[in-house]
């Protein structure tokens, strides 16, 4: 809405919906620069503090035991007071934590404890991101867009990772660890003020991207319909599924730079941690585009959404899995970059199939999912240090990364749906 009250025309809202879009990629990638340090330079910290496999993966993982708390009230916030809001606040204390990360470090002699509580910080400023993102979406743009405009954002995740793993990997060379954690707050604090400064307006931050999709009223709700969503077999699915999805994805990026780093010690660090990130970011793009494209044409929505699952949980868990039985570089490279790759087509799956299910309370929804997500991330990434340390072999991890993802997308494949679920019977979408 123009501030006179009216719906915004296509021609006018234009740019400002491509500037908003691409702010919103921007704030995506360094969401992801911010929660990939901590991986990146994992094996540095390990040899200055003298961690072991348990102790690192207790570091890893404490990241997810914040991250869970607030996905909820992320969501739940998001409807009721917008999504930027919430965004905008949450940006700013996460980027001012990872930038004084390298000073809790080294505060005293308890570094796993430091590392441990500054990580669990980090989760809780973190979690409230992505279903602010989804309420965000899910009111201002229409749904034969949603699924390029969230994969597009959502590449950012991708971009934000490879940026890390390509500047971090020089700074950790050049200047050591700390680097990378100051290198990637600045810019998350430079991206914040940016934004407050340029993009929002008014006392009460009221947010120039309602012209994301021009003339799509903007509605606050304030009841969420419990009963009727936790009734829908569909609902469940879709929670399960993002579970599956979010521990497998949460796996794989902290523990990646590790097996690289281990298995291949004379292998260049900014190729491991920079080509996987670098192919997904056009495969995020081109999942959304390709899902769009498929409704466009006649195809039923649940369809695509399961197609897109296909691909993002059960064709990626199969590179995954090869990881465990090559002892070549150059293939563990195509492998890994090729299972990243495709879990992108998440973001035109379940992503946007929790907006199909529950628009007037996606944020929410989606927060209960990623809990779940989160929760699972914990038991993961523990797990996975439990297993390389037993056993001495990566193979188990990525059986781990398999099984967990086969099981979301049988779960999906039976009891998905995209119709609309937060309305009463008389007024829902058939």
């Amino acid at each position: 809405m123009n501030p006179a009250g009216r719906p915004w025309d296509s021609q006018e809202a234009g740019p400002e919906c491509q500037v908003w879009t691409g702010t919103l990629l921007l704030g995506t990638c360094l969401l992801y620069c911010a929660r990939a340090s901590m991986p990146i330079c994992t094996v540095s910290m390990s040899q200055d503090f003298g961690w072991n496999k348990k102790e690192a993966g207790i570091v890893l993982s404490s990241f997810f035991w914040g991250y869970c708390l607030t996905q909820v009230v992320g969501g739940h916030l998001g409807d009721r007071i917008g999504g930027e809001k919430v965004i905008l606040l949450s940006a700013s204390a996460w980027g001012s934590i990872t930038a004084v990360t390298p000073l809790l470090a080294h505060l005293g002699s308890a570094h796993l404890a430091f590392m441990t509580f500054s990580r669990i910080l980090m989760g809780l400023l973190q979690g409230v991101y992505f279903p602010a993102l989804t309420s965000l979406l899910s009111q201002k743009v229409r749904e034969s867009e949603r699924a390029f405009t969230y994969s597009t954002v959502g590449a950012g995740s991708q971009f934000g990772t490879l940026l890390t793993g390509a500047v971090g990997s020089l700074l950790l060379e050049w200047c050591g660890w700390p680097s990378v954690f100051y290198f990637s707050g600045s810019l998350t604090l430079l991206w914040v003020w940016y934004v407050y400064r340029y993009l929002l307006s008014g006392k009460d931050l009221v947010p120039a991207s309602g012209v994301l999709a021009p003339g799509l009223l903007v509605t606050r709700h304030s009841r969420v319909p419990w009963r009727r969503l936790f009734r829908k077999p569909a609902v469940w699915a879709t929670v399960f599924s993002q579970l599956s999805a979010a521990c497998s994805f949460f796996v794989l990026l902290s523990w990646l730079p590790t097996f690289f780093k281990e298995t291949f010690p004379d292998a260049k660090g900014w190729i491991f941690n920079v080509v996987p990130w670098l192919v997904a970011i056009p495969a995020s793009v081109f999942s959304g585009f390709l899902s769009d494209h498929l409704i466009n044409r006649g195809y039923r929505a649940i369809t695509v959404r399961k197609l897109m699952q296909g691909m993002g949980l059960g064709l990626s868990s199969v590179f995954a899995l090869r990881l465990g039985h090559t002892s070549s570089f150059c293939e563990s490279v195509v492998f890994a970059s090729a299972s990243i790759c495709l879990q992108t087509f998440n973001h035109s799956g379940i992503s946007v199939n929790i907006q199909d299910l529950a628009p007037s309370c996606a944020g929410f929804l989606f927060g209960v999912a990623n809990t779940a997500g989160a929760l699972a991330g914990v038991v993961g990434v523990c797990l996975g240090g439990y297993l390389i340390e037993t056993t001495g072999s990566w193979t188990c991890l990525f059986n781990l990364v398999a099984i967990i993802s086969n099981l979301g997308l049988c779960t999906f494949l039976v009891f998905g749906q995209a119709q609309r679920v937060d309305l009463s019977p008389t007024r829902e979408d058939l």
